[in-house]
């Protein structure tokens, strides 16, 4: 039998898409979450049930998702959240040529422990004002009081992060210190300088991570001067100290943002480019409340057993 390249053929079996055949369009946004291409979606409806539909066809079954971006973004937020990861990634989208933009997110816990994607920003580089103007979102979406941030440390984002909460402490990802050291060390001093450096954010108190930076400063600063003269001045660098033990491991870093951005990509690389902002969009917003919806009820590691302390913290800073 000939192919139906046109989708002009009614074939028995199935019915033709209506807005209301809601297996069908599960079935497409839950390939289009998954990063499967609109021809490679079309591709597999032909396959599965004998019925040709265009890419274009596939696509408008996708939007629904728009009304989802919408509540996505205008939903209320939590008052509290005990610390906030903010980071963005790089994706490919078209406007009148293809490149790669900034997409900002940001990822908060909450008092209980769950966490949830709280907003997000495509700009095409990334800065610190974009930041800004996402934070005010926040808080104009009910957010009256976060513990803590976590970045990579961007230029201007602590004064970005304190102007709108003025009384959050900030953390430098100390895993992110630590491949910038990486990449400014010989191959051959990388495996024990990293080593060394990890004793750093390793250590029992903060007393002692003081302690293990002076060891390090004093072993490295003739080999390395540039290396130990930005830790030193690096005020950021044992803030997680001061919050409860059971989630230090969870905030003195930015790896639970990241391991999400990689998720994010790995979809993407399917899709090598986004046609339009909306299509970006709808798929970004398709992965956030898939993530919502995952961790909506699990407590992050840690913050179960601090929950009294960093109830405590709150009210302090109340």
């Amino acid at each position: 039998m000939p192919r139906d390249r046109n989708g002009e053929f009614k074939q028995q079996t199935v019915a033709p898409y209506k807005r209301s055949n809601d297996t069908l369009e599960s079935f497409v946004i839950h390939m289009f979450q998954k990063g499967v291409t609109m021809t490679e979606i079309a591709d597999l409806i032909e396959k599965m049930y004998g019925h040709h539909y265009t890419p274009q066809t596939v696509s408008n079954m996708t939007k629904v998702m728009v009304e989802h971006v919408d509540a996505f973004m205008k939903r209320p937020l939590e008052k509290r959240y005990v610390c906030v990861y903010i980071d963005a990634t790089y994706i490919a989208v078209k406007r009148k040529t293809v490149s790669k933009e900034a997409v900002y997110i940001a990822v908060g816990i909450r008092e209980d422990g769950t966490k949830e994607v709280l907003t997000y920003a495509i700009a095409p580089t990334e800065s610190a004002y974009i930041w800004k103007e996402l934070l005010h979102d926040v808080k104009q979406r009910g957010t009256e009081q976060i513990l803590l941030f976590i970045s990579d440390g961007l230029t201007g984002i602590v004064n970005a992060i304190q102007e709108i909460y003025p009384q959050a402490k900030y953390q430098t990802c100390c895993v992110h210190l630590a491949r910038n050291i990486a990449h400014k060390v010989r191959v051959s001093d990388r495996a024990e300088i990293c080593e060394d450096f990890k004793s750093v954010y390793r250590s029992d108190d903060e007393e002692a991570g003081k302690a293990a930076l002076a060891t390090f400063c004093d072993k490295w600063r003739a080999a390395y001067p540039k290396v130990v003269k930005s830790l030193q001045e690096n005020p950021y660098i044992f803030t997680f100290y001061s919050f409860p033990k059971p989630i230090w491991r969870s905030i003195y870093s930015k790896n639970l943002i990241e391991s999400f951005n990689k998720q994010i990509k790995k979809y993407t690389n399917r899709k090598e480019q986004f046609p339009n902002e909306e299509a970006l969009e709808k798929f970004l917003v398709s992965q956030f409340e898939s993530y919502n919806q995952r961790f909506a009820t699990r407590c992050h590691i840690g913050f179960d057993q601090a929950r009294s302390e960093l109830l405590a913290m709150f009210l302090t800073k109340d």
